[in-house]
């Protein structure tokens, strides 16, 4: 009954957004060994097996928090899985964060519940009976409290079941630089520019931002962007999905301004599908209301580090390091003028979505009224000269007829 009572607080906590972990630097192998140890006390006969490198990095976590977290997926592996198999833990290091993962030798999952297996009171039968439906509801919920993601994979019936989660890496976390991570000193505050057209949830983001050192902006008018960016220069937007009169996602498409800003979304639409649209637009993360300023904090510092970290650019023989304003073609320097390298950056940084003419007159003019189609249209004839790209059959600068430019996805790093 406590366990129940307990159960339904935190998932209260959760959807009312005022859930809290304090995350401090922790070895993640002392977690699992807690929660390891908790588990074979309550009487299971499951065995665990444990498989952690020996050079892991620590991790932000709340520790009483994750523990219960790692409990509550080795009670649900033990409930789908013969008493005699053993359920595996393993984890790896992945960019900032490190996966965590849960694996059983159970029944499985049908991919159609794969999608709603973390909403509140979805139950799968079991012969161990049924559960309270909510601590796969939970172990989400804390586990975006921290800044990370939870996910669930299965091959289908008979073929058992892995659940991963992720946990931001301690050690980069204790030793950004000052662009990383914001300063306490308010002129040197990192600015953040949040678009919600709930004046609710505008106080509440203003205020965890607030909190945590950075210089919120906030705007219920989506019109108002562009002016915002240019006077204000943000280092990053919070941007509601659905706004009056248009969408977040529309947004990201038409205003030149957000071209070269990492952008998370904040929406109460949680479908997969949703999500997905959003990131392959450009969004650098997804976090769905409500949500608790820890996880909103976390996450902006997240997508912050990653943006004052940009990896080198690779597509084909096109490599582009940022941080030294490089570009090579089969290892071989191409040297640019500061508009060709400018026009290239803006391209490769936005890879996969079409830049307008407009949009690039903005970026590299300074202005609508500073240029024209023809003289965007110049300056890639010269830059494709220079990396060699046939514009008959382009390579790595495609035409989209009368709107623009975009470039193919490469890769980081």
């Amino acid at each position: 009954m406590r366990g129940m009572i307990s159960d339904l607080l935190d998932a209260g906590r959760i959807d009312a957004g005022t859930l809290s972990v304090l995350p401090v630097p922790t070895k993640l192998a002392a977690l699992v060994d807690n929660a390891r140890n908790a588990f074979l006390n309550g009487g299971s006969t499951h065995t665990i097996l444990i498989d952690l490198p020996q050079n892991l990095p620590r991790v932000l976590a709340d520790k009483g928090r994750i523990v219960q977290v790692l409990n509550n997926l080795f009670t649900n592996a033990a409930r789908f899985s013969p008493g005699s198999s053993p359920i595996r833990v393993a984890a790896r290091r992945d960019g900032l964060h490190v996966a965590i993962s849960v694996s059983d030798e159970g029944r499985g999952i049908p991919p159609e519940q794969l999608q709603r297996l973390f909403r509140k009171y979805t139950e799968i039968s079991s012969d161990e009976g049924r559960g309270t439906g909510l601590g796969l509801a939970i172990c989400k919920g804390l586990v975006e409290a921290h800044g990370g993601r939870i996910r669930a994979a299965s091959d289908g019936p008979g073929q058992g079941t892995q659940i991963t989660f992720t946990l931001p890496v301690a050690e980069e976390a204790d030793g950004v630089t000052d662009q990383a991570r914001p300063s306490r000193q308010g002129s040197e505050r990192q600015p953040v520019l949040v678009v919600d057209d709930d004046p609710q949830m505008l106080r509440f983001v203003r205020d965890a931002l607030a909190r945590d050192g950075y210089s919120p902006l906030v705007t219920g008018d989506h019109r108002e962007l562009s002016r915002i960016i240019r006077e204000e220069k943000p280092h990053l937007i919070l941007l509601d999905l659905l706004l009056p009169g248009t969408d977040g996602i529309e947004l990201m498409e038409n205003v030149p301004e957000m071209a070269d800003l990492p952008v998370i979304f904040i929406s109460a639409y949680g479908r997969d599908e949703t999500i997905a649209r959003a990131l392959e637009r450009g969004a650098i993360d997804y976090i769905v209301k409500p949500f608790s300023a820890t996880e909103l904090t976390a996450r902006v510092r997240a997508a912050l580090r990653r943006q004052s970290e940009m990896e080198p650019f690779v597509l084909g023989d096109l490599a582009i390091q940022y941080e030294r304003r490089e570009v090579t073609v089969a290892d071989n320097p191409v040297r640019l003028t500061a508009t060709e390298y400018e026009l290239l950056r803006v391209l490769s940084v936005n890879a996969g979505r079409v830049l307008t003419y407009d949009a690039l007159i903005r970026q590299l003019w300074e202005g609508p009224d500073s240029g024209d189609s023809d003289r965007v249209r110049t300056f890639v004839k010269q830059l494709r000269r220079k990396l060699g790209d046939d514009p008959a059959r382009p390579v790595y600068i495609q035409n989209v007829r009368a709107v623009g430019y975009r470039m193919e996805a490469g890769d980081r790093g």
